[in-house]
């Protein structure tokens, strides 16, 4: 028997219990006709230390009702779990545990530091796995996989070996984004770009006529580095100085004046310093006239040994000050202004990054991306929502090369080894690369590996086929479920994980990883900010899960997931969808309490009443909706729909209108209704059931028969085409009478439970026989009696071609009840004026966000229709 109050607490353990030792999420492995009906879904592994936030769970219960919803449509469905190494994120976890306990990485060593991150995985690497089930996806754990487990790390091997082969992967000496904190290179994906309040340096590089040029910087420190000034080849003021030379500040070395259309002649002087190996920019400007590249600052942000003896090992800001008071001194400095600019940060050091000239490995995206764009081209791969294609082709068609390399310790270790004189050996393990050194050098050698590790992203590029056994797995799981479904991740990552995936899947698999990508936003707070600590509005989902169940959390999260937007959330969003789930809990209680009991395969039952045909028609109507906004990724329509149904057609309505029946043993529509109500209700519980698994189980349990322990979780989807076709033209009227009832106290102020009559001379015979037939439901929906006569204080409204009479029972003043309604319907027609031209406003419509524009659309609805019902009421007080 259900509880009288819904608590969660009571059955979710239970549940994710019974689903374990069911092996109910775990793919078929055996050969069945099933195969050919496969639906895989990769999940985006989260980190292996970190815990569940709200961006997960919106993520995870997107990907679960798919999986869910599939696996009750009879598909062998794959929800591939695992967790990601985060190389970085891990090694600062880590590194700064150690450093409590007075340990220091580089005083251990690598191995040793290696083993305490394995130690801290397995102690906290199930820590997300936990939670995840606390939200119940319904993954199959029995495949879980780790980035750098045995398999995995063969995989990414044999990758880097391919494409090195290939010459797709190879090492050279660039510019790199150096993340002086980490003391590794960063790709341009992990750099955030923050706008700063710094200073612009105006700098005299004094000329042999004793006249100078001057160039402004924001980074002084640097000069000595510059092995050019620039000026514009169409710039007048400098035409006479091209090919000149000036003389380096603080150093007396000579530079050449070059011509470069990267010098703007409309910004600051309209010279510029270049400095190949310490800017990006200056970089290409010096491969193009052949310039120095001389780097002058060290790994850790010092200035080195190619610097004035006075500056070395001078700390990068520290020098910046000094450099900045010996030009003044010098009367070289010429001005100095505040200047905002953006200054590159890691996203995860939060540190400024400093371009330095380092040997890095790389990997010709280029050559990958072309068959990338392609399939997006050509239709292999859908984007949703479509806005974001066009991100993808603007950064895939200017793609750079990948910088791979990190200067970790946690990761997999680039397979690549040195011989004596520096000679590169790229092998599967060191006894390939030893017998590849002993062929070159006619001897044995020894060999150092390369220190660095790889690029975390390079090992989730493959995610999509390691996982499933690549390249040791030719059939079974690999040939069953790739290429996968449907990618569901965050719009943020579609650079980072999104497209290297389908670069390296049509690489090595010759196939697309996925037919379709669905992206979706941020989850901010109600006000449209991010998540902050610093703010104070973040919203932890496993203190939702406690306090409000992990089904509201699903529910609620889903429902609000519109394609294109950012999601908002706040408290009363929640407590909003946890009444829902109590209004259902309410509902089962009471058929419960007149006997209803559950069945999964009850046929449908082909009433008599119209009452039954009508909610018979809701339910088909809404798993029609729910399937169609399933297959078109509207996660937020698919909830809508059954909120609908659950709350307005079945809770509000249906088991309002035989609640009369079922109370009365002896009523002979009394059967036929709870049948309906049995089946209706078991039809709901499977509809919801990918959204909130734990209540749905839990009231098919209790209200199943006793012997029947089969589950929802591998229930079948309700079939529409089941529900015979039903004509419910009655019911619609007699809810529209009610419903007109309602809006008429409510507009005239009186209250809900006052007593009000219909004349039923004004209705038909069978309008009057279907009013008798209800008469007690009808009373109960409106405080609505049935009379004959003539009565004072009437009101008249329209219906279907007939004007009604409603008698309303007490002392009223009618007069000042129109006169009120006068005056709020001319309030209401100037607010609606204001709003139609808004939304008329081509302007508006141009600048305003929109969510704004969606606000002001259904204000625009809710007023229209508001206008519409007082204008009738006026109407019916007319004498």
């Amino acid at each position: 028997m259900l509880a009288k109050n819904f608590d969660h607490r009571l059955f979710e353990q239970k549940f994710n219990d019974r689903w374990d030792e069911g092996g109910f999420f775990a793919a078929k492995k055996q050969k069945t006709a099933s195969d050919s009906n496969a639906y895989t879904i990769m999940l985006p592994p989260p980190n292996v230390t970190g815990s569940l936030h709200v961006g997960h769970a919106l993520n995870h219960t997107l990907q679960d009702v798919l999986t869910r919803y599939h696996r009750m449509r009879g598909y062998n469905t794959l929800w591939q779990p695992g967790t990601d190494h985060a190389g970085i994120a891990t090694q600062m976890m880590v590194e700064r545990n150690l450093a409590q306990q007075g340990i220091k990485r580089k005083e251990i060593g690598r191995e040793a530091f290696i083993g305490h991150v394995w130690d801290w995985k397995r102690d906290y690497g199930d820590r997300i796995v936990h939670q995840q089930k606390r939200l119940g996806e319904s993954c199959d754990w029995s495949r879980q996989r780790f980035t750098m487990d045995d398999g995995l790390s063969a995989a990414v091997v044999k990758t880097f070996v391919a494409l090195h082969r290939q010459n797709l992967i190879y090492r050279d000496k660039r510019l790199v984004n150096w993340d002086v904190k980490f003391q590794t290179a960063l790709s341009d994906l992990e750099v955030e770009s923050k706008t700063v309040q710094g200073k612009l340096y105006h700098i005299r590089y004094p000329l042999e006529n004793g006249a100078g040029i001057v160039v402004a910087t924001t980074r002084p420190e640097t000069l000595f580095g510059d092995m050019a000034v620039a000026v514009h080849p169409e710039d007048e003021r400098y035409q006479a100085l091209i090919g000149q030379q000036c003389t380096l500040p603080l150093c007396n070395r000579r530079i050449p004046i070059i011509a470069d259309t990267h010098a703007d002649p409309e910004n600051g002087s309209g010279a510029v310093k270049i400095t190949p190996a310490h800017d990006f920019n200056d970089f290409e400007v010096g491969r193009a006239h052949g310039l120095e590249q001389r780097s002058v600052m060290d790994l850790k942000g010092h200035l080195n040994d190619a610097v004035p003896e006075d500056y070395r090992g001078l700390e990068r800001f520290a020098a910046r000050k000094k450099v900045v008071a010996d030009l003044e001194a010098l009367g070289l400095l010429v001005t100095v202004e505040d200047h905002e600019h953006a200054v590159p940060h890691g996203d995860r050091s939060k540190e400024p990054l400093e371009p330095l000239l380092t040997d890095q490995w790389y990997l010709n995206a280029k050559v990958l991306a072309k068959p990338a764009i392609e399939a997006v081209e050509d239709g292999r791969i859908t984007i949703m929502p479509e806005s974001e294609r066009n991100r993808y082709f603007s950064w895939m068609r200017d793609i750079q090369p990948w910088c791979i390399s990190r200067q970790l310790w946690w990761g997999h270790r680039i397979p690549v080894w040195y011989g004596p004189d520096g000679e590169v050996f790229v092998a599967e393990n060191q006894q390939e690369a030893e017998a590849e050194a002993r062929i070159h050098y006619d001897r044995p050698v020894r060999l150092e590996q390369d220190p660095d590790v790889l690029d975390t992203w390079f090992s989730s590029a493959l995610w999509p086929f390691s996982t499933l056994d690549w390249p040791w797995e030719t059939t079974e799981y690999l040939r069953r479920h790739y290429p996968t479904d449907v990618l569901v991740t965050g719009a943020d990552i579609l650079f980072f994980w999104v497209a290297r995936m389908i670069m390296m899947g049509l690489h090595f698999m010759q196939e697309v990883p996925f037919h379709t990508v669905i992206l979706h936003g941020l989850v901010r707070d109600s006000q449209g900010r991010k998540m902050s600590k610093t703010i104070g509005n973040v919203i932890d989902p496993l203190e939702l899960c406690d306090e409000k169940g992990a089904d509201v959390v699903r529910l609620t999260l889903c429902a609000l997931t519109v394609q294109g937007r950012d999601t908002k959330l706040s408290d009363q969003r929640f407590d909003g969808y946890r009444n829902f789930i109590t209004k259902l809990w309410n509902a089962s209680r009471f058929l419960e309490h007149h006997g209803a009991t559950l069945s999964l395969d009850a046929p449908c039952p082909e009433p008599k009443l119209a009452c039954n045909q009508w909610m018979l028609a809701q339910l088909s109507e809404a798993i029609r909706d729910s399937e169609r906004a399933l297959a078109e990724y509207r996660f937020n329509d698919y909830a809508g729909a059954l909120y609908r149904l659950v709350w307005n057609r079945f809770c509000d309505w249906y088991i309002e209108l035989i609640k009369p029946f079922l109370h009365d043993e002896n009523h002979e529509g009394r059967e036929e209704s709870l049948q309906c109500a049995e089946y209706c209700l078991m039809s709901i519980l499977k509809l919801l059931h990918p959204i909130t698994p734990f209540i749905t189980e839990e009231l098919y349990d209790s209200l199943s028969a006793t012997d029947d322990t089969r589950m929802l979780v591998v229930a079948d989807w309700p079939d529409a085409e089941a529900i015979p076709a039903q004509s419910h033209d009655t019911m619609q009227w007699l809810m529209g009478l009610i419903t007109t009832v309602r809006s008429i106290k409510v507009s005239m102020d009186i209250a809900p439970a006052q007593a009000t009559a219909l004349n039923l001379g004004d209705f038909s015979p069978e309008q009057s026989a279907l009013l008798q037939e209800y008469s007690k439901a009808i009373h109960g929906l409106a405080r609505l009696g049935l009379e004959h006569g003539n009565f004072p204080n009437t009101v008249r409204f329209p219906l279907d071609g007939a004007v009604v009479h409603l008698h309303l029972a007490g002392d009223i003043d009618l007069a000042a009840i129109k006169a009120r309604l006068d005056k709020e319907y001319a309030k209401g027609e100037k607010q609606l004026k204001q709003l139609c031209g808004r939304l008329d406003n081509p302007a508006f419509v141009a600048k305003a966000p929109e969510d704004v524009l969606e606000e002001h659309r259904a204000r625009l609805q809710d007023l229209q229709t508001t206008q519409g019902q007082y204008q009738a009421i006026i109407e019916a007080l007319k004498p």
